[in-house]
């Protein structure tokens, strides 16, 4: 894994991350984890999120936890799996709410590429995780990387709605500037919490709202079937 794949913006923002000591220990025990397990998302994946979402385009920071830790799943965007594959649980009850909520269509996939081009920084706390194990990565170095990567999105001068799903997100709050920010935050979408006040949330009308009120173009959330 090298930081030369990541988008030449992000490179500008976040240069200092990539040559201190945690960053160059993540490194080598990513190098280490690939030789002896297979890691996902592929290695030339675990940047997507910001190389479809250059830093001067994001209007939206989704913030996700770990990886999906089965084959062909994870591919770099919280919450999104490759075309072809059947959306998780977590992804479902993203999708009812968004019926609920804005009247959306269920795709037959779950395949979330054309938010991130629109500016939704899709961001999972932890870039990788062995297969079939999950959190598998965590206190490995990720997290002080996204939780950088969460401070230099705050800095941007421009507003940001910042979506913080369940308590381990929310944790994140005291990286956002609440005063030039919109925060959307609820429970999990997960099967275990989206009962207790995920549904009926309406987080996607409430990022569209706040990005009229920016004079941002608001989220196009409707996916074609593939």
């Amino acid at each position: 894994m090298t930081a030369n794949k990541i988008s030449s913006s992000w490179q500008a923002v976040l240069s200092e991350e990539f040559d201190k000591p945690y960053f160059l220990k993540l490194q080598n025990f990513l190098l280490a984890e690939r030789q002896t397990h297979t890691i996902y998302p592929p290695e030339e994946d675990v940047f997507s999120a910001f190389e479809l979402t250059p830093y001067e385009n994001i209007n939206v920071l989704l913030l996700g936890q770990d990886p999906y830790h089965d084959q062909n799943q994870a591919h770099g965007l919280c919450f999104s799996v490759r075309p072809g594959f059947k959306p998780p649980p977590s992804l479902i009850n993203i999708f009812k709410e968004l019926k609920e909520d804005i009247g959306f269509n269920i795709p037959n996939h779950g395949y979330l590429e054309s938010w991130a081009k629109q500016g939704i920084l899709m961001l999972n706390a932890v870039l990788t995780v062995r297969a079939h194990t999950p959190n598998s990565h965590k206190n490995q170095g990720w997290e002080i990387f996204t939780d950088a990567v969460i401070s230099t999105v705050n800095q941007k001068e421009d507003p940001v709605v910042f979506v913080l799903w369940g308590g381990y997100a929310q944790k994140k709050l005291k990286l956002i500037d609440t005063t030039r920010h919109v925060v959307i935050k609820s429970a999990h979408p997960s099967p275990l919490s989206a009962r207790n006040g995920f549904f009926g949330s309406k987080p996607f009308s409430a990022i569209n709202s706040a990005l009229h009120s920016f004079c941002k173009p608001e989220i196009d959330w409707q996916l074609p079937n593939l």
